[in-house]
């Protein structure tokens, strides 16, 4: 009789006794089936559909261009691929601010739409009606605070967040708001160490971190950096585990050649 490993889902309830027992949380980006079903199979706890799609998938300059049925698109794509992993979705820009019932239905769409596990959002006080609406339906939502992409056209540059003493108390008001209304989970983004040190000492929900040090419950890399696939991204926080641009090009080129010499296909590949 074959042995059937059990596959124990993650939920926001276990990501919450991760942290209790100090066990980090891995994170990664992902936007289409074949990747997540990668990451899935290697173990990452979370996986988030990031509006970074807008960047890696789609070539646009900003996470601004990107729309909720393209969210839903890549969504769909992740959570047929997964097995154990939590699926976060980002509400993309315009779909969530200013208007909690059009948040409600954005985050609607997206559960019902493409089966993910949960929302994220970007920004404070400032969402708080909109996050306090999504929670009303049951809707598991992940904050967003720090370096906030969505918000680039405010604050003109991509460089470290929250390092003068204002916007870092304002970051610490924004984190416990985020927590008291119901968040499960909050990601830190570009932030200084220390300060994130702090945030995850006092909150009791998860703080995953990207760019914010080591002193978090967990870190989250767009995955398309950490694998080496993008050249021109090198900010201090990424570590490259592979170099794929190099091992890919490499391999269409030999591919290419390949077929001008007519070396591909061989007899024994044809039919």
């Amino acid at each position: 009789m074959s042995q059937h490993k059990e596959v124990k889902l993650v939920t926001t309830h276990q990501m919450l006794a991760m942290k209790q027992r100090g066990e980090k949380i891995s994170m990664l980006t992902a936007y289409d089936y074949s990747m997540a079903q990668i990451l899935d199979g290697a173990g990452v706890d979370v996986l988030l559909v990031g509006d970074s799609a807008s960047n890696v998938m789609a070539g646009h300059e900003t996470t601004l261009p990107i729309t909720l049925d393209q969210m839903i698109y890549h969504a769909q794509s992740v959570v047929r691929a997964v097995k154990r992993a939590f699926v976060v979705v980002d509400l993309p820009f315009g779909s969530y601010q200013g208007n909690s019932s059009e948040a409600l239905r954005s985050a609607i769409r997206i559960m019902k739409e493409s089966g993910g596990h949960g929302i994220k959002v970007e920004g404070g006080a400032e969402i708080k009606d909109s996050v306090t609406r999504i929670l009303t339906a049951g809707i598991p939502v992940m904050g967003h605070l720090g370096l906030t992409p969505q918000s680039i056209y405010k604050f003109g540059t991509y460089s470290v967040r929250a390092k003068e003493e204002a916007e870092a108390q304002k970051l610490l008001e924004d984190a416990r708001i985020l927590q008291d209304i119901g968040c499960f989970a909050l990601v830190l983004e570009k932030i200084p160490a220390s300060l994130a040190k702090q945030v995850a000492e006092e909150l009791t929900i998860p703080v995953i971190g990207i760019g914010a040090g080591p002193d978090v419950d967990g870190q989250v890399l767009v995955v398309h950096d950490l694998l080496g696939i993008t050249k021109e991204f090198k900010p201090r926080f990424l570590r490259r585990y592979a170099e794929l641009h190099d091992i890919m090009t490499e391999a269409v080129q030999h591919y290419v050649s390949d077929v001008k010499s007519r070396e591909f296909p061989s007899k024994e590949e044809g039919y």
